[in-house]
């Protein structure tokens, strides 16, 4: 579907317009979205459906997957993480320092995360102890060992540092292990947000099995 915005100039239309009646019953549809249309980025099963009632539903099926992000600059990867991590659906999503952290490339998706703030690196590891969750950083250090030959454990939180400058000091310290993603071209280094695709995707292949189509 498409609209045209000047003489043969068109543009996508994002999402379905307006239900036809009689509107569908159940508790998790939101009749503003039945009357005027649903423009969000979301499964076809979820059309309709308020905010809350996604949330409730994608919670029944959480993975033990768990992604933190150091946050002291504003980084602007940050956001695409927490997009793939809802795509992920992982079970939490920790922000490492400044609460206030850059929301744009994630899309409205935070919204469908349980985002927890930790003002220190400290803190966070307090409360990954106190949840039995093991700290898996991704970052090319020396001490880093090969993402692709290391087993990754099912419930783990994957700590991704600053766009840039890479995990702090203190960050590395608190890690299990800190996990590198081999190269091939002349970059030292990838964003943040592209290694955290890649490392869910990691994740993912050893625990879920995902299935291609055939």
């Amino acid at each position: 579907m498409a609209s045209e915005i000047g003489p043969g100039e068109f543009f996508p239309v994002v999402g379905v317009g307006p239900h036809d009646r009689p509107w569908p019953e159940g508790d998790q549809f939101d009749p503003e979205l039945l009357e005027n249309g649903d423009r969000r980025n979301v499964l076809d099963h979820y059309r309709y459906w308020k905010v809350e009632a996604i949330v409730a539903d994608l919670d029944t099926k959480r993975h033990p997957l768990q992604i933190a992000i150091e946050n002291w600059q504003h980084d602007l990867n940050i956001g695409s993480v927490v997009r793939t991590a809802n795509a992920f659906n992982v079970s939490f999503v920790h922000i490492v320092g400044k609460r206030d952290w850059n929301r744009r490339g994630a899309m409205v998706t935070d919204k469908y995360l349980h985002v927890l703030h930790h003002p220190t690196v400290a803190d966070f590891a307090l409360w990954c102890r106190e949840n039995q969750t093991p700290i898996i950083g991704i970052d090319n250090l020396p001490v880093s060992v090969q993402l692709e030959n290391y087993p990754l454990p099912e419930k783990c939180v994957l700590f991704f540092g600053q766009e840039g400058a890479g995990m702090s000091d203190e960050a590395v310290d608190i890690c299990e292990v800190v996990l590198a993603i081999q190269q091939y071209g002349s970059t030292r280094s990838m964003n943040a947000s592209a290694a955290g695709a890649i490392a869910m995707y990691a994740w993912a292949m050893a625990h879920l099995n995902p299935q291609l189509p055939q």
